[in-house]
C-alpha cells in the first residue's frame, strides 16, 4: 500500500521530533511491506518567515491532497509580539477548520516502567492511569465570535463560547464509540453546567446521545472539580469527552499525571480518513536544535496515524511494543530521567533504540 503524508514540521524541536517520527515510518514500511511518501509543507513561525502568514495556501491545498497530515510543533517567543491573527497557533486552527478535523484525542497512560516519574502518591500511582480524553476541536470560545470595544470602564476585549447540538452530538458519538472499544466502557463528560447556558447545552445533548449506547456508563463532572480528580484519583477516567478550551487544558494536565508531556500523542479526526497527528507538547525552544528532545509522542502520534488513518492495527501496535520495550529496558531521554545517574539519550538515540526494537 502507498500512503502519502504531510509534513509540517513546524518551529523549534518541531523538526527534530517529525524526523524522528519519519524514520520510525521508514522501518515500519519495510517490515511491513507500506510505501509512505512524505511532503513538507511550511506552517507557523517558519512560514511566518518565509511567506508573512502562519499558513500558506500551498499549506492547505497539501494537507487536504494526502492521506494524513503528521505535525510537529509550532510556536516560540520570536513570533510572540503578533497581532492574534498572524500568531503561529493560528496554523493549527486553520488546518483543522480546512479539514474539517472536530475531534481530537488524546491518550494519557503512565508506563509501568516509568511509575517513579509520576509526580502523585505511590498509593494513588498504583492505581495506574489510562485514559482517553475527547476534545472538541472546531467549536467554542476559540471559534467563536472576538474581539474589542469601548465600555464604561475603558477598552474591553471579548470570546464568545458558542456550541451548536451537531457540534456537541459529533463528539459525544465519538466519545461513546470510543468506550465501546474499551474495557471499561465509561464516559465522563466535562462541563460547567452550573454557570454557563453553552454547558447546559452541552450536558442535555450529551445525555441524548448517551441513551444511544445502553452499554456505555455515563456521568457529569463540573470542569473544576475534574481538574482536581484528575490529580486526587486519576483511575477513575476511562474516556472523557469535553468543549474545546475546557479539553486543552485538562489534557495537559493529565499529561503531567503520566510523568511527562513528552510521552503523549494525539489524533485530530473529521468524517473522512485524513487527520492530524501530533505530540500534545510544545515548540520547546530552549532546547531546539540540541538533539534533546524527546521523540516518542510524536512517535506514538505516528502510530495513531497507522490505526486511524491508514486501519494498519499491527503496525500501530509494533511501534507501541516497540517504545514500551525500551522504555521497560531503561533507555530515557532527559524529561524521563528522574533520579537516574545514566546519561540520557539524544533524540535521535531514542529515535534509533526504538528502530532496533521494531526490528
Amino acid at each position: 500500500m502507498k500512503y502519502n503524508i504531510a509534513l509540517l514540521r513546524g518551529d523549534g524541536i518541531g523538526p527534530e521530533i517529525v524526523d524522528s517520527a519519519v524514520e520510525v515510518l521508514k522501518k515500519i514500511g519495510e517490515k511491513y511491506g507500506h510505501e509512505f511518501t512524505f511532503t513538507p509543507y511550511l506552517a507557523g513561525g517558519c512560514a511566518i518567515d518565509a511567506t508573512g502568514v502562519p499558513l500558506p495556501d500551498e499549506t492547505v491545498k497539501g494537507c487536504k491532497e494526502s492521506d494524513s497530515v503528521l505535525l510537529g510543533a509550532v510556536g516560540g517567543p520570536k513570533w510572540d509580539t503578533l497581532a492574534g491573527n498572524l500568531r503561529p497557533e493560528r496554523a493549527l486552527l486553520g488546518v483543522r477548520s480546512a479539514l474539517g478535523l472536530y475531534t481530537n484525542i488524546r491518550p494519557a497512560k503512565l508506563y509501568q516502567s516509568l511509575k517513579a516519574e509520576c509526580p502523585l502518591r505511590a498509593d494513588i500511582v498504583e492505581k495506574g492511569v489510562d485514559l482517553v480524553m475527547i476534545r472538541e476541536l472546531t467549536g467554542g470560545i476559540y471559534f467563536g465570535e472576538r474581539g474589542r470595544r469601548k465600555g464604561e470602564n475603558g477598552e474591553e476585549a471579548y470570546d464568545t463560547e458558542c456550541y451548536s447540538t451537531m457540534e456537541i452530538e459529533r463528539i459525544a458519538r465519538a466519545a461513546f464509540e470510543t468506550a465501546m472499544k474499551r474495557e471499561r466502557k465509561s464516559v465522563i463528560s466535562i462541563d460547567k453546567a452550573n454557570v454557563l447556558e453553552s454547558s447546559r447545552l452541552w450536558r442535555e445533548v450529551v445525555h441524548k446521545v448517551a441513551a444511544e449506547y445502553p452499554e456505555v456508563t455515563c456521568t457529569d463532572m463540573l470542569v473544576d472539580n475534574a481538574a482536581m480528580q484528575l490529580v486526587k484519583n486519576p483511575s477513575q477516567f476511562d474516556v472523557v469527552v469535553t468543549s474545546n478550551m475546557f479539553g486543552d487544558i485538562l489534557s495537559d494536565e493529565s499529561s503531567q499525571v503520566t510523568g511527562s508531556i513528552g510521552l503523549l500523542p494525539s489524533a485530530s479526526l473529521g468524517d473522512t480518513k485524513c487527520g492530524m497527528y501530533e505530540p500534545i507538547h510544545g515548540s520547546a525552544p530552549d532546547i531546539a536544535g540540541q538533539n534533546k528532545a524527546n521523540p516518542i509522542a510524536t512517535i506514538l502520534s505516528a502510530a495513531m496515524m497507522l490505526r486511524y488513518s491508514f486501519d494498519l492495527e499491527d503496525e500501530a501496535r509494533c511501534i507501541e511494543k516497540a517504545v514500551n520495550d525500551v522504555l521497560e529496558a531503561g533507555y530515557r531521554t532527559a524529561d524521563i530521567l528522574g533520579t537516574s545517574k545514566e546519561a540520557p539519550l539524544s533524540c535521535t538515540e531514542m529515535t534509533a533504540k526504538i528502530l532496533e526494537f521494531i526490528k
